[in-house]
């Protein structure tokens, strides 16, 4: 466990709702059924994996008696990134193994500032520079983790048509290939490919990221238009496994995917 100095403010949240829930005499799974959710997940909060939403931190503080403290908090814990991928973008940075699928775009994990800049401003009617830089530097701070040569390890599959768009320009593009390139060289990445002529596969409808981890169940977060969704459902996450394995079948070898 951190030391009390390096502890972020979401850890604290989960040492604190541990104590609580302690004191209350009470089981994660005795939470968990008083607030309508699995046992994993109030395992994920006292670990400072995850947040609670509102109405989950309001249960929180009924079950345990705490008048309105916990949902209190959280207000405070502003998060960096839109709504429903806050949760996905914290345990990122705590996963052991991390398995992307992109559909028209390159991850946000691996793009490049301009990429990036370029897929920000296509989705604001009336960008402002210092909103879209906010949210560039705030993308570009997650690959920090790649820093690490070993851990997480990363699996990419890509549809081709991530490839040939020309996402910023032929310029920006270039730099976002070269720069997927140089990830794949270096081994930091494992890189796939699934070609136009393959046809219909299993995650042509969406993109999804996978994510598993030392200490806790795996996850999974789907996401299409302004909107996301983490699946922590052991069902459920064990099908987006599947339907990954099935797109991997369908994809070229990592030494093709390289030099498409």
């Amino acid at each position: 466990m951190s030391t009390s100095k390096h502890r972020t403010a979401r850890e604290k949240y989960g040492d604190e709702l541990r104590r609580r829930r302690k004191a209350a005499g009470m089981t994660q799974e005795e939470l968990a059924a008083l607030i309508v959710c699995s046992p994993t997940l109030i395992s994920h909060f006292e670990a400072g994996r995850r947040l609670p939403n509102p109405e989950d931190a309001a249960r929180i503080d009924k079950a345990l008696g705490t008048d309105g403290w916990f949902a209190r908090w959280l207000e405070d814990l502003e998060h960096r990134f839109a709504d429903h991928f806050a949760e996905a973008a914290e345990l990122e940075q705590q996963a052991t193994e991390i398995r992307e699928f992109g559909t028209t775009l390159v991850p946000g994990l691996i793009q490049t500032p301009e990429y990036a800049r370029a897929v920000f401003r296509a989705a604001a009617p009336n960008p402002e520079p210092t909103e879209i830089d906010e949210y560039v530097v705030n993308r570009m701070a997650r690959s920090a983790l790649l820093s690490n040569p070993k851990v997480p390890q990363i699996w990419v599959v890509l549809d081709e048509a991530a490839l040939q768009r020309p996402v910023g320009g032929s310029a920006a593009m270039a730099e976002q290939l070269a720069y997927v390139a140089e990830l794949c060289e270096k081994g930091r990445i494992r890189l796939h490919i699934v070609p136009f002529a393959c046809g219909a596969y299993s995650l042509m409808e969406g993109d999804l990221k996978l994510m598993n981890f030392s200490d806790a169940a795996p996850v999974a977060y789907v996401e299409g238009v302004m909107t996301g969704r983490l699946v922590d459902d052991p069902a459920s996450v064990a099908q987006c496994n599947s339907f990954y394995t099935l797109a991997l079948g369908e994809a070229l070898p990592e030494r093709a995917s390289w030099h498409w």
